[in-house]
């Protein structure tokens, strides 16, 4: 087995979850290249990889998709099975319940159309697993700015317009390990439950004990460079494996973190 990516917070858990794979870095293979010479054909690869900077990417639409859509096809190129981790920005947010497999994509940024390309640039036989909102006790994500910020302040201005399902990584890592001996195909998997990213940070600063105030504000009012859907949960129609609660996964993010 094989993991691209393996210094961001998916590829780690992804590593911790499969601890013979072989995890690679950024710095071993930057896959918006061809494969290493030397790299022999694995029998699944588990594609982590990826430009996550979603207001970044409006700036540089071309890097995303050398990476999103151009790295993913250099990792199809191996001819192995294949699994490629896709976003709830793939949806446009107008349906105000949850996603399922079979609705329509419609993205509202340049992010969100580069992780939908890199969909198709996978290969009908691969597994393409959305999921949500993600973070975990490394890497970039909210959970670690929020206890940054939460230490540092007395309030934090947070978005209450757009809702999600926050989904663990290890959660994830582990529930692709189920996916696997399933069908390939599209599949949602996301953490059970849905907030906003106001009671999500509300939810981080009672779990560490911080006395921040969590200010509500409006997309509009936040001013960031790329569109969000306003509703992204999602849900499988296909009998995907359930993951926990985002309340459960934000527990053991933060004591892991402890």
């Amino acid at each position: 087995m094989l993991i691209t990516g393996a210094s961001g917070q998916l590829g780690q858990a992804l590593a911790e979850e499969f601890p013979d794979a072989l995890a690679l870095t950024r710095s071993e293979w930057d896959v918006a290249l061809p494969a290493p010479a030397l790299l022999t054909r694995p029998d699944i690869v588990l594609h982590a990889a990826a430009w996550t900077d979603v207001d970044g990417a409006e700036d540089d639409p071309q890097g995303a998709a050398a990476i999103n859509v151009g790295g993913t096809a250099n990792v199809a190129e191996l001819g192995a099975p294949l699994v490629y981790y896709s976003s709830d920005y793939v949806f446009d947010g107008r349906k105000q319940e949850p996603y399922v497999e079979s609705d329509g994509p419609n993205p509202l940024s340049v992010y969100g159309r580069s992780k939908l390309h890199g969909e198709a640039a996978a290969g009908e036989t691969a597994w393409i697993v959305r999921s949500a909102w993600l973070f975990g006790p490394t890497g970039h994500n909210f959970v670690r700015t929020m206890l940054r910020l939460g230490a540092e302040r007395d309030e934090v201005a947070v978005v209450d317009d757009q809702r999600g399902s926050p989904t663990y990584v290890g959660h994830l890592a582990a529930a692709t390990r189920e996916l696997l001996e399933l069908r390939s195909g599209i599949w949602h998997v996301a953490a059970e439950g849905e907030c906003t990213w106001a009671d999500f940070a509300d939810a981080i600063f009672d779990g560490a004990g911080l006395r921040c105030r969590v200010r509500r504000i409006t997309t509009v009012e936040l001013g960031r460079a790329a569109p969000r859907p306003a509703y992204s949960v999602l849900r499988s129609e296909k009998g995907a494996p359930t993951l926990p609660h985002w309340r459960d996964g934000l527990r053991e993010c933060i004591d892991r973190l402890a």
